[in-house]
This record gives structure tokens, C-alpha cells and sequence, in this order.
């Protein structure tokens, strides 16, 4: 039994100085990212580390599974140099691997603003130069490396001091039973970890669960770790059908199927521009009215246009990657837990603006300078049915490929212009920029012409704004420039700068603004809206004589609710005219003041606060939404 104890000890200790490593990359994470997670004092920092060991202990004895096994099994030979060197080779091939990904999580939270899990594997799918980026990040973020192998380096050294004496085991009745016995209860205490704690019965602790333990959602991110993140999101179906409420609530607030026959223009060309990572932040035409301190505009040829467009400064993103905006956008279809794109529900037939379009008589193009498919775009545009899909492989011209994502947007907007002038008359067209990316370069030409700013992000702001300004400049020579309706919006925000920006609800602030040369567009508009109301907000500007499906609203017109709603990477977050409600997929779990962008206040509690319409609506919303996308009545 003596020897028996030796190995519990043994593994015990192997165990925890995983937790060390875990402490650490909690901290690593912060010093990366402190600026999104705002924690007020070392004691909050503290506490929150606490928090966060329900969730380090279910990731290590997850990625430790196999290892605890053949510890807790008696073997003759267990205490010999030889098996030790294997079962130190399998606990460090198994726990590299997930804790790396804490690693990768420091730089790759303040793109997304949300924990890495495996739908990064979505978004990197449709990549061609995986390779490239692989490089660009080595070279761009060799600290983090070194983090790592310097964690990697301790850790080996600490697990070569935990030493487990020599022993030949006797197996008999007493040492076998006592074997049995331990043993169980050793994986009876590992599931109970693994689960998340023995009161929790109905399921083992997810992502969502860190809000249970925190007053401010943003401190959910770093409760979490990257390898729990991973495990939870494995081979997930996150489709399920939902009852929350009786099918006349869903009409009654929610509304998908409608009739909008408002028309203004007949039949003018529409474009759309999705600018890269534009969030409103960088654009000064969509601040002058925060009184944020000492702000500064890298956008100079949008702000001009502003003045004779009309923009809407309460605009949000549907999600935080480029494949989830463009559904978005084009169909109203927004992605939550995983990209609509990458879902099994995917290819089905999807009413949209392409289709809408097309049914009135107009070409279609879509236009991304990036490796043909590359962010699943050209397998959307098939699914949308785009009469033209035209990428690098029509550009045909590698000299002016940037090397990482694609053909820089400058030469790029001309070739669409060109390309542009060429169409059938009246066309719908969607050009999707790619060079305010990250790793945040700019053609050698343009090395010190634009501001660098505060943030990496600022310099290829202003890039692609001017790209954007030679485009309308050689547009207004040709003859479909005239009868063209421009929206400019963005896929999705990027790094930050101003503390209002940083704010959880900011983090999804993008630019909407509509133009035509003609000046009918004008002003700003404050109301609430989101990437899903462009589309019938165009449709309602052209006319259509049938109804549509859409979750969003015609900006347009007085009918329907005005709202937003994407997903933080843990619960959704809903803002209607008064509050924003942060609803963990089954129950409201915060109700905050609209205003209230960093979420500080929960108002859950308030009996003077109702709430009930709102959460009603997000109910239907989410109940519709998984009903329409299941049964394939997108259509």
C-alpha cells in the first residue's frame, strides 16, 4: 500500500505543477491584453485567478486523461527509468499541446475579443497561404515563443525534481483491493473536476458558465483558458431547436417574413463596400458627437464623403470575423457559437440580395482580391448564386500581391473599377477589401505617409481609406458612376485605442453609410441598427414587390424594432432602445442601462426595471433563428 501511496503522491505533484503554468499564462494573457479586460485592482486580479481554477482544473485533467489512467494502474515495471521516460513523454506531448494554445490566445484575443476555440479551424479553412501567415506571425510575435519555451523550459525541470522511489509491487488480495478502491475514487474526484463540481448535474461546465463567478462580463475571458475553450467547442453541434416561447410571440416580435415596397430609386446600381477591420473608431465623421478626448481621425477621404452621406453612428457588427459578416450583410443571416458558413445548415437556398437582385433584372459580382475561396467567400457566393466572382486569380497580376493575404486594395479598387465598367447595367457588385489586416503593412511606396497612431492598425486605416479615395476618383470618369447607390460599412472591428471603444459593447462598432452622387443621402442618423438591416434597407430603397426574409429592418422605414445582437464568444448580447440583456442561450443573465457599454451595472435585480419585452424578443429571436436555419427556410 506504502508504494501505492508513493504513486498517488507521485502523480498528485505531476498534476499540480500544471497548475503553476496554467497561473502563469493567466498573466501572460493579461499583460497582452489588459487593456480589454480591465481589472481594477490586484485583489480583483486575484480573485479572479481563483475563479478561473474550476476552469484550469477541468482543461488539465482533460488533457491528462490518458496519463492518470496508466498512473493509476499497478504495473511491475512502473518505477523503472524506462517506463518514467515514456509516461514523461506522454504527459508532455498531451499538455504542450493545449497549453500552447493559451499562447497563441495572447494575440489572437485582440483581433477576435473573445477566447480561441475550434472555430478558428473555420475561419483558417478556405486559406491558401497558411504557410505565409504561419511566417508573419513567427516573425511579428517571436516574444510569445519565447514565453512559451522558457514556460516549457521550467516546466520540464520542476517535473524532473518530482522523483517516485524504486518499488516491486507484491500482488495480493490487500494490495489489489486497495488498488481497486483508490483508484476509483481517484477518477470519481477527477470527473467531479472534470464536470466542474459535484452540484452541477445537468451537464459539465461550458464557456458561459464563467459569468456565474464574475460582476463584469469582459472578466469571463480571463477566467477562461484557451485549452478548456478548445475541449468544450470540440465536434460541437451548436444548432438545437429551442421553445421558448409559443409560435404567435415569434410573429408577433420577431417578424422574418416581410413586405417592403417603398421604393425610391428606379434601379440604380448598387455597390457595397466591406471595408477589413473598419471599426467606427478610426472614423471621424462617426465621433464628432462622443466627446472622446483627445481624438484623432485616420480616415480623411470617408469623413469628406460623410458630408454628403448619410451615416448611421449607432451601427454594430453581427459577429467578429469576415466569414460570419458577409451572411450577415447580403442575407441577414448572422453566426453566433460558429460561422453560418461552416455549419451543416450552410447549403440550403438563401433568399438575399443577390438573389432579390437578380430577380429585378441585375448582373451580380462579388469582388475580393484575396486566393479565389479564400475565407470561404467563393463558396458563399456559389450558395448566393453571384453571376461573377472575381478574385487574384482574375487579377492575374502577382507582382502586387501583398504576400500574406492577397493584392494589396489600392491597385486592386482600380482593377475593380475597370472590371466595373464592363458590367451589364443595372448591377448589384460587393467588393470586400483585405489590406487593413493585420500584420499591418503597407506597399514600400507608402512606408511614412500615413500616420502610424497609437496602434498598428491606424497606419493601414489610412491606407485603405486612400485607396478607397483613387477608386472614387477614377469611378466618377465612368458612366454607371452617376446612377450608383454606395454602401460603405465594415466586416468587423480590430484593435482599439479610446477607452469607449474598449468598452464589450464598442468592440462590435462599425461604420454604415449610404451614398449616391446624386446628394439624395444625407445627415446622421443615431438609431440602433446592425449589419443584418442592410439588406432590407436596400431592398426597401428599390422596391420589391414580393416579401423577403429577414431578420433585420429597413433603417428606411418606421416598421419594425430597432435592436442589435451578436455573440461575445460566451452569451449573446442583445441592445434594444432602453437595455442590453446578456442572455446565456437558455436564461437573461444581465440587464444593462443601453448607454452602459462596458457593462458594469447589472440591473438583473432591480424590481423596478421590466425587462420582459426584451427578453421576449431575444427568446424568439434565437428560437426563429434555429427553427428557419434547421428546416432550411432561409429561402
Amino acid at each position: 500500500m506504502y508504494n501505492r501511496l508513493q504513486s498517488y503522491k507521485t502523480l498528485f505533484l505531476r498534476l499540480s505543477i500544471a497548475y503553476i503554468f496554467y497561473f502563469f499564462a493567466r498573466v501572460l494573457f493579461y499583460f497582452y491584453n489588459s487593456n480589454m479586460i480591465l481589472i481594477d485592482s490586484f485583489q480583483e486580479f486575484i480573485y479572479l485567478c481563483f475563479v478561473g481554477l474550476t476552469f484550469d482544473t477541468s482543461a488539465i485533467l482533460y488533457s491528462n486523461v490518458l496519463f492518470i489512467l496508466i498512473s493509476l494502474i499497478p504495473f511491475k515495471n512502473y518505477s523503472t527509468d524506462k517506463f518514467q521516460k515514456r509516461m514523461m513523454i506522454l504527459y508532455f506531448s498531451t499538455n504542450l499541446i493545449t497549453y500552447s494554445t493559451n499562447f497563441f490566445d495572447f494575440i489572437y484575443y485582440r483581433f477576435s475579443q473573445s477566447r480561441l476555440t475550434t472555430r478558428v479551424f473555420d475561419i483558417l479553412e478556405n486559406e491558401t497561404n497558411k504557410m505565409s501567415l504561419a511566417g508573419s506571425f513567427i516573425y511579428n510575435y517571436w516574444h510569445v515563443f519565447i514565453f512559451f519555451f522558457v514556460m516549457v523550459f521550467l516546466w520540464i525541470k520542476l517535473y524532473k525534481k518530482i522523483e517516485i522511489k524504486k518499488h516491486n509491487p507484491t500482488y495480493n488480495f490487500k494490495f489489489i483491493s486497495f488498488s481497486l478502491i483508490s483508484s476509483l475514487l481517484i477518477i470519481f474526484v477527477c470527473i467531479i473536476g472534470m464536470r466542474g463540481g459535484i452540484g452541477n448535474a445537468t451537464r459539465p461546465i461550458n464557456m458561459v458558465d464563467a459569468h456565474r463567478y464574475v460582476d463584469k462580463s469582459v472578466h469571463a475571458d480571463f477566467v477562461l483558458n484557451s485549452p478548456f475553450c478548445f475541449i468544450r467547442t470540440f465536434n460541437k453541434n451548436y444548432f438545437k431547436k429551442k421553445n421558448f416561447v409559443n409560435s404567435s410571440l415569434v410573429k408577433q416580435y420577431v417578424n422574418p417574413i416581410k413586405k417592403l415596397n417603398d421604393s425610391i430609386y428606379s434601379k440604380p446600381n448598387i455597390m457595397i463596400l466591406v471595408m477589413e477591420s473598419f471599426g467606427r473608431e478610426y472614423i471621424g465623421a462617426f465621433n464628432k458627437n462622443r466627446k472622446i478626448k483627445d481624438y484623432i481621425s485616420y480616415t480623411p477621404f470617408l469623413d469628406s464623403l460623410s458630408k454628403n452621406s448619410l451615416i448611421f453612428t449607432n451601427a454594430f457588427a453581427n459577429g467578429r470575423q469576415s466569414i460570419e459578416a458577409l451572411p450577415s450583410i447580403l442575407a441577414s443571416i448572422p453566426s453566433f457559437k460558429v460561422p453560418f458558413t461552416s455549419s451543416p445548415y450552410s447549403n440550403q437556398k438563401i433568399q438575399s440580395l443577390v438573389s432579390v437582385f437578380k430577380e429585378k433584372g441585375y448582373s451580380t459580382s462579388f469582388f475580393h482580391g484575396a486566393p479565389n475561396g479564400s475565407m470561404g467567400f467563393l463558396g458563399l457566393s456559389n450558395i448566393l448564386g453571384f453571376d461573377n466572382y472575381i478574385g487574384k486569380n482574375e487579377f492575374n497580376d502577382n507582382s502586387l500581391y501583398d504576400g500574406y493575404w492577397g493584392i494589396w486594395d489600392e491597385p486592386f479598387l482600380q482593377f475593380v473599377n475597370k472590371e466595373t465598367t464592363k458590367l451589364k447595367e443595372p448591377f448589384f457588385s460587393t467588393f470586400f477589401s483585405l489590406s487593413s489586416h493585420e500584420p499591418f503593412y503597407v506597399p514600400k511606396e507608402y512606408k511614412g505617409v500615413f500616420p502610424m497612431g497609437d496602434v498598428q492598425m491606424h497606419q493601414v486605416i489610412g491606407y485603405s481609406d486612400n485607396a478607397l479615395k483613387l477608386f472614387f476618383e477614377s469611378a466618377k470618369k465612368e458612366p454607371w458612376f452617376k446612377n450608383t447607390l454606395f454602401v460603405i460599412t465594415a466586416d468587423h472591428t480590430n484593435q482599439f485605442w479610446y477607452p469607449f471603444y474598449s468598452a464589450p459593447i464598442n468592440r462590435f462598432a462599425i461604420p454604415v453609410m449610404f451614398y449616391h452622387p446624386n446628394n439624395s443621402f444625407s445627415g446622421e442618423n443615431d438609431v440602433l441598427m446592425h449589419q443584418m438591416d442592410i439588406f432590407p434597407s436596400l431592398v426597401d430603397l428599390v422596391g420589391y414587390e414580393k416579401s423577403i426574409n429577414s431578420w433585420g429592418r429597413s433603417v428606411f422605414s418606421t416598421k419594425g424594432y430597432p435592436f442589435s445582437i451578436h455573440f461575445s464568444g460566451t452569451v449573446y448580447h442583445f441592445s434594444s432602445e432602453k437595455y442590453t440583456l446578456v442572455f446565456d442561450g437558455d436564461d437573461v443573465i444581465g440587464v444593462y442601462d443601453l448607454n452602459d457599454y462596458h457593462l458594469n451595472y447589472n440591473l438583473i435585480n432591480d424590481e423596478q426595471i421590466d425587462y420582459s419585452f426584451e427578453e421576449n424578443y431575444v427568446k424568439a429571436f434565437i428560437q426563429d433563428y434555429m427553427s428557419r436555419i434547421i428546416d432550411k427556410k432561409l429561402d
